[in-house]
C-alpha cells in the first residue's frame, strides 16, 4: 500500500495523533472516510458506466491478460530468441552461456555458430545503367 510497510504506517498514526491531537482527530478521520465513501461511489459509477457503455462484452473480457504486472521482460526476450535457437540443427548441443564474464568463451561460441551456418549465396545486386 503505497509503498509503506506496517512498522511505517504506525509511526506515521502516531505522528498524526500528536500532531492533530486528540480534539481535532475525530473531525480528521470523519473527513477521511468521505474521502474514502466518495472514492468507492466513483469507482463503482465509472465501472457501471463502462458495463452500459460496453454492453455484454465488459463480462467477456480477461483482465489477467491485460494485467501489466505479468509481463516480464527476460521471459518475452527468452521466448524470442528461442525461435532463433529452434533453427539450430539438431546435433549441436546448446549451452548456457556462463555468468563469470569470460568473453573468450562466448567469442568462440559464435564463431562456432557463424561456421555452422550454411552461407547463403551472394545475391546479385541489380545495376541500372539508366538510373547512373
Amino acid at each position: 500500500m503505497f509503498g509503506i510497510n506496517g512498522g511505517e504506517l504506525v509511526v506515521l498514526l502516531v505522528v498524526a495523533l500528536v500532531v492533530l491531537g486528540p480534539e481535532r482527530l475525530p473531525q480528521y478521520a470523519e473527513q477521511l472516510a468521505h474521502l474514502v465513501k466518495s472514492a468507492r461511489r466513483f469507482a463503482k459509477g465509472a465501472q457501471a458506466q463502462m458495463r452500459e457503455e460496453l454492453g455484454p462484452e465488459f463480462d467477456d473480457i480477461d483482465w489477467q491478460k491485460l494485467d501489466p504486472r505479468q509481463y516480464d521482460p527476460r521471459r518475452i526476450v527468452r521466448d524470442a530468441l528461442s525461435d532463433v535457437w529452434d533453427d539450430e540443427p539438431a546435433t549441436t548441443a546448446k549451452k548456457k552461456p556462463s555468468r563469470t564474464g569470460s568473453t573468450a568463451a562466448g567469442a568462440v561460441d559464435l564463431e562456432k555458430k557463424k561456421s555452422t551456418a550454411p552461407a547463403a549465396a551472394p545475391a546479385a545486386v541489380p545495376y541500372d545503367e539508366d538510373a547512373t
